[in-house]
């Protein structure tokens, strides 16, 4: 079997390979975060300045970034090269046989896989934001209701978002309030992709948490029922996955309930249920908007979460989760669970 280039290259010009990796990560954390200056660009990738000096100097020589006083931004030819460079650093840097294991590991039929770690990277989240509009992409046809959980990596994907995604698409939150930041609550994350996309949205001013009385009551509302009504339909739903006690916190939960989920040792959340290491529903809260049963009638179920810390919720969440799944995590994940 012949070798490909790449594999010739390990061969003989072993120390290519890294430098190209390194002008790789810095054209893209300059086109993720331009206009950048070059400290943050040094502390964040944990390049000295003095070699990221001689870097920066070179990329511009070449045309493939400028620099103003603002800071650093690519080319036209900067962003063509990085597009180049993407399908060719993901077979050095292994991510495509990563994939393959991790698929194999959790059972799913498909598993994209980012660089970098969530955990100690905050730049990774856009990453798999980006990655997570690609999936879009490809699955976008006809009219189209997609449902949005919350969370900061649900931030992330709606920033990625972009006009062309334009699909006749309505956004819709998967669920109501969570009592975080407002920029990170389901609502402000479907007006986003809206705006981003060009799109519609609608809202659900709901508490996430209720008691079945309320929910029973509130539910009936016709203004309410029609956005349930949709949520329920959505063929398309992106989803985080939260760790367990993170996600009670969050929630405000009561003290009893935190000793229970410690009891049983939930570590991973999605949707309002709590699951334990086996996949296993240790606790429910009742939520107002989608439920996990309603998932069977889901066309694309597209799930994202990053940092290797995330990975044993990962790994709880996806014994349970349907096979057609789309799981889109990054590489500080995907070694944990491995």
């Amino acid at each position: 079997m012949k070798d490909s280039l790449i594999d010739i290259q390990k061969k003989l010009l072993p120390e290519l390979l890294p430098i190209m990796q390194r002008r790789f990560d810095i054209l893209q954390y300059i086109g993720l975060m331009e206009p950048v200056g070059r400290r943050s660009l040094s502390s964040s990738l944990g390049i000295t300045e003095r070699i990221l000096r001689g870097e920066v100097s070179l990329l511009k020589e070449q045309k493939l970034i400028q620099v103003a006083s603002v800071g650093m931004s690519l080319t036209a030819d900067g962003r063509n090269v990085l597009e180049g460079l993407r399908e060719i650093i993901r077979e050095i840097s292994g991510l495509n046989s990563l994939e393959t294991e991790v698929r194999k590991k959790l059972g799913l039929e498909k598993v994209i896989i980012v660089s970098g770690n969530s955990d100690e990277s905050p730049w990774v989240k856009s990453e798999l934001g980006r990655a997570c509009a690609g999936c879009m992409k490809d699955v976008l046809e006809g009219e189209n209701i997609i449902a949005v959980t919350g969370g900061t990596t649900m931030a992330a994907v709606a920033e990625m978002l972009t006009p062309e995604l334009s699909k006749n698409i309505l956004f819709v939150p998967a669920r109501g309030g969570i009592g975080e930041d407002v920029q990170n609550q389901a609502n402000t994350i479907c007006a986003k992709m809206a705006e981003k996309t060009h799109s519609k949205h609608r809202v659900l001013y709901v508490p996430d948490q209720v008691s079945s009385e309320m929910y029973q009551t509130i539910s009936k509302e016709p203004a309410i029922h029609e956005v349930l009504t949709m949520i329920k339909s959505a063929n398309i739903v992106l989803h985080g996955i939260g760790d367990a006690l993170k996600m009670a916190e969050r929630r405000k939960t009561s003290s009893e309930d935190v000793a229970k989920l410690r009891e049983k040792h939930a570590v991973s959340e999605a949707f309002g249920y709590y699951f334990n290491e086996d996949g296993l529903i240790v606790h429910k809260v009742q939520t107002i908007g989608l439920q996990l049963d309603d998932l069977a009638n889901v066309e694309h179920v597209i799930a994202v979460a990053g940092g290797a810390s995330k990975a044993m919720a990962i790994r709880s969440y996806m014994k349970q989760a349907k096979t057609n799944t789309v799981l889109i995590t990054d590489e500080g994940a995907a070694k944990q669970l491995l």
